[in-house]
């Protein structure tokens, strides 16, 4: 069995048909989508695209969709800035009445038997919140309470759009990085499991895509094609984000 984990898409639809073509490529039996499908510039269009593949697909939520589904029921996100708002109240209109059932049946987590891996567990960020974030910089102390009781030797997670592969205590944890939106190398980024773990890199036309982005009426279409698509920050300068934020005193 060979499962392809695809995270953070993001809306990014040119990003998704890019890493499809790979995937079909490598002839996996299942493909798992670990969150944060929107929200993002192709909310719709991204979603049909993945009902419609031909190959099973299994989804979990992701911080995105919890923050979609509140706008959805008439409630701003109170985790979301007010400067990202006009995102998720768009991305809430785009999806709404139609796909607001289906985000709200997907699971928090997923557990998958995969040959050469044994029982994988996949979450969003981590398996007890959607929201916590890690790198491969954390320390493990921090770390080891959340996964020690997992039950589980290899977790999947994605959530903070950067790749990794390490071990937390017992447990061996893989980002899957983000397809639509990562940190570091222009592309896309995903994982094929099974029988071992590929940390998967696909590059696409960035300036076609940013068009493509460009031409919907997504509320920060040149931020998302720029910042996102043609020139993403570097893993350098978000690991130092994020370093800094697990600094600060709770």
């Amino acid at each position: 069995m060979r499962v392809a984990a695809i995270y953070d898409i993001h809306g990014n639809l040119p990003a998704l048909e890019a890493v499809l073509q790979e995937i079909r490529q490598a002839e996996v039996d299942c493909l798992v989508a670990g969150g944060d499908v929107v929200p993002g510039p192709m909310p719709r269009e991204t979603i049909a695209c993945l009902l419609n593949l031909g190959i099973p697909v299994q989804f979990i939520y992701g911080n995105g969709e919890v923050a979609v589904l509140e706008q959805m029921a008439g409630r701003d996100p109170a985790a979301v800035p007010e400067q990202h708002r006009p995102i998720i109240r768009w991305n809430a209109q785009q999806l709404h009445p139609e796909y607001e059932s289906l985000l709200a049946g997907w699971p928090k987590t997923l557990r998958l038997e995969i040959p050469g891996l044994g029982e994988v567990l996949f979450c969003h960020a981590t398996p007890r919140n959607e929201n916590e974030c890690f790198t491969r910089l954390t320390p493990e102390d921090g770390l080891v309470p959340i996964f020690e009781g997992v039950n589980a030797p290899v977790v999947v997670c994605g959530h903070t759009h950067m790749q990794f592969d390490r071990m937390i205590g017992r447990t061996r944890v893989v980002n899957a990085g983000s397809v639509g939106m990562p940190f570091g190398e222009p592309g896309a980024d995903w994982l094929l499991l099974g029988p071992g773990v590929q940390l998967r890199h696909t590059p696409y036309d960035l300036t076609k895509a940013a068009e493509r982005i460009r031409e919907t009426d997504y509320p920060q279409t040149e931020d998302f094609a720029t910042r996102y698509i043609l020139r993403p920050p570097s893993e350098r300068e978000m690991l130092e984000v994020f370093t800094n934020a697990e600094r600060r005193p709770a």
